[in-house]
């Protein structure tokens, strides 16, 4: 690891605490996103988890400069079923609080696919995102978009040109900042009197709970418990007025703040998840020593059964070239003497190489022989996933899901 492309953290984003809880190091590990055009030599970060004892953020103690992870960005927001109607869903729950007309900011907008389903609900929309990639697709679909980072200047300047906003979303986004203060900071510059502040952000609990270890990668630098986020909101001069639990990405949260002096009361839900995180553990070390424990058995059985199959002649092969994936193979030290190839959909992936583990990316359509098994990297969609793959269960092929504890799903049931 190189000064000049990571830094160490020294305090809680969240509180400003220096104490920590040591939960769980996976050593250096390339970063999840950063697929290769061949086999070479690549750089790795290190991947470890803390927890502040203060406040009781999750977080990375590495820090990678985001124009390394972000200017041009491999991550394309998922057009499935699956994700098409949460997004749907995410405008719903909006819509109950921001009525049509009203400008909606999007962090973290990406190729603007949300943003989309907020324009056709009547709403003026601007994009903000730093991948200039992205950006331009965004662009392209009709979707306004800024390539830059979202910040307090940003923030500013958008206000000057395009007025304030009435709802300010942030989708997945705000668990990939370090600078929490000066992005708060903008969102208090932007956000209209009786604006909203909301975001999606995978639920630390959620993750301990499933041993959704494959979730930790470096872009994540945050794992929020509700009580954590109510905290810093509070710092900032925001108050947290509802969350919403949701399945996606193996659980989230949708938390939605607004000024602390604004008309908005809080739900009965933000207290009711508070106190149980409390009451569950959540604020204690205990958890998370059981959490790091949990991981290392499921990548122990994960790597023997994956491992056993190819001993028995199967073949296998990765289901999805997913972040998560990378961080599963690299910390479970799959590579490809087991996994043959993975499968992708998303173009950018396509006749490219995991990072770290250097197993080809193909498409779909081009896979000439099924494999025996298919280890199932984006598992977070198996649900329409073995929908989509009835024909391939049908013929006998079977699918890996790593986690919470590793099974094999046939068409004759789930084993281990």
């Amino acid at each position: 690891m190189t000064a000049d492309i990571a830094k160490m953290v020294t305090t809680c984003r969240v509180c400003g605490a220096s104490s920590w809880q040591n939960v769980i190091s996976f050593g250096d590990v390339p970063l999840a996103n950063a697929f290769l055009d061949q086999p070479g030599p690549e750089g790795a970060y290190p991947l470890e988890l803390i927890s502040c004892r203060e406040c009781r953020l999750l977080s990375l103690t590495a820090v990678v400069d985001p124009r390394v992870l972000y200017r041009t960005y491999s991550y394309v927001t998922s057009e499935s079923e699956t994700m098409t109607r949460h997004m749907q869903e995410v405008v719903r729950l909006c819509a109950e609080r921001v009525d049509s007309g009203r400008l909606v900011v999007e962090v973290g907008s990406n190729t603007g696919n949300q943003l989309q389903l907020f324009q056709a609900a009547g709403h003026p929309v601007l994009g903000v995102d730093p991948a200039r990639n992205l950006a331009a697709i965004a662009a392209e679909r009709g979707v306004p978009t800024l390539a830059e980072y979202f910040g307090s200047d940003i923030a500013g300047a958008i206000a000057a040109v395009h007025g304030r906003a009435s709802l300010i979303l942030g989708r997945h986004v705000f668990a990939h900042i370090d600078d929490l203060t000066d992005v708060l900071a903008g969102v208090q510059a932007l956000l209209t009197d009786d604006g909203l502040f909301a975001i999606e952000v995978p639920y630390a609990v959620d993750m301990v709970n499933t041993v959704a270890f494959d979730t930790i990668y470096h872009e994540h630098l945050s794992y929020f418990l509700i009580s954590t986020l109510d905290r810093l909101f509070t710092r900032h001069g925001l108050r947290t007025v509802d969350v919403r639990r949701l399945a996606v990405h193996g659980g989230s949260v949708l938390v939605t703040a607004a000024r602390s002096d604004s008309r908005w009361e809080a739900s009965e839900r933000v207290g009711e998840l508070i106190a149980a995180e409390k009451d569950q553990g959540f604020l204690t070390d205990d958890r998370y020593e059981q959490f790091a424990a949990r991981v290392r058995t499921t990548c122990t059985e994960l790597t023997e059964l994956v491992r056993k199959e190819v001993a028995d002649g199967k073949r296998v092969a990765g289901y999805g070239a997913s972040a998560k994936g990378t961080t599963l193979l690299n910390i479970c030290g799959l590579t490809r003497a087991e996994v043959e190839f993975c499968t992708d959909t998303t173009p950018q992936k396509q006749g490219r190489f995991t990072p770290g583990t250097h197993i080809p990316i193909v498409a779909p359509e081009d896979v000439e022989e099924q494999p025996d098994l298919r280890l199932m990297l984006a598992w977070n969609y198996a649900e329409e996933i073995l929908r989509r793959e009835a024909a391939y269960l049908d013929a006998g092929g079977g699918f890996i899901i790593p986690v919470p504890e590793p099974v094999v799903h046939t068409r004759q049931g789930v084993g281990r």
